[in-house]
């Protein structure tokens, strides 16, 4: 993996971290999941023991997180929204207690990013849902932080599929939903040249690259904008458009 000048200044950032905590709460993930759900996962054999490695994943539900908490092993770590929309408030502890990686929208979220690198240039494991928020149940287009980082950092890219978890509220002991975790083989790594328009140009392309592969994770009519069928990316485009795009966040200590 190609060593960044941001990994490298990070480095004072011990990883992995907070291994007691995450330890039990990824066990209370299982637990949830096992009550609460018939949860399936497909492609188990296509996670590498370890990384560094980046995973990225479809968002459609707040609980989203955990899910992936569910697979992946306990020394992942996260971006996240700092200002979570469409979540209950209970919803907000786990982040917190994980202790991720927030992101202000609006900002270039500068500390964060420094955080990811450095993970991933000691081997570590960076969760990220690039659609940048739960507000749909198709797929959308991404912001551009998945490829960035992708770019920076030389990592391979771990799609999963994710679906079903919205089902499961509200809690109920009786009459399990289903809930799929889809998990792709790693592809990449990316490179980008140039400078300015170019290479933004050059992000977003391989943004959707991303999507495409996280497509293809999930049932046809999940796919939105990344479907093959033109009906269901007609109806996907109301959805398309992020909440946010307006919005600048305050970031302490960027």
């Amino acid at each position: 993996m190609r060593k960044s000048t941001i990994g490298e200044t990070m480095q004072e950032m011990k990883f992995p971290r907070r291994r007691m905590i995450r330890s039990v709460l990824k066990s209370v993930a299982r637990i949830a999941f096992d009550t609460f759900a018939r949860l399936e996962i497909i492609g188990k054999e296509n996670l590498p023991p370890k990384g560094p490695l980046l995973i990225v994943g479809n968002h459609f539900s707040f609980a989203d997180p955990a899910a992936m908490i569910r697979l992946a092993p306990s020394s992942i770590e996260f971006f996240a929204g700092a200002n979570p929309a469409f979540a209950p408030t209970w919803a907000g502890y786990l982040p917190k207690l994980w202790s991720v990686f927030y992101v202000y929208r609006g900002t270039g979220s500068r500390k964060a990013l420094r955080s990811a690198e450095s993970v991933l240039s000691q081997g570590g494991m960076l969760g990220i849902f690039p659609e940048g928020g739960a507000w749909a149940q198709v797929l959308r287009p991404p912001r551009p932080g998945a490829a960035y980082i992708a770019t920076r950092t030389g990592a391979p890219i771990l799609p999963v599929g994710l679906y079903g978890i919205n089902d499961i509220f509200p809690l109920r002991f009786r009459n399990k939903v289903k809930v799929t975790i889809n998990i792709g083989k790693p592809f990449g790594p990316f490179e980008t040249s140039g400078r300015g328009r170019e290479r933004r140009a050059q992000l977003d392309e391989i943004g959707h690259s991303i999507m495409k592969k996280i497509a293809e994770m999930l049932p046809p009519d999940m796919r939105g904008r990344y479907s093959d069928d033109p009906a269901i990316r007609a109806a996907a485009q109301d959805a398309e458009r992020y909440p946010w795009a307006d919005a600048i966040e305050d970031e302490v200590n960027k």
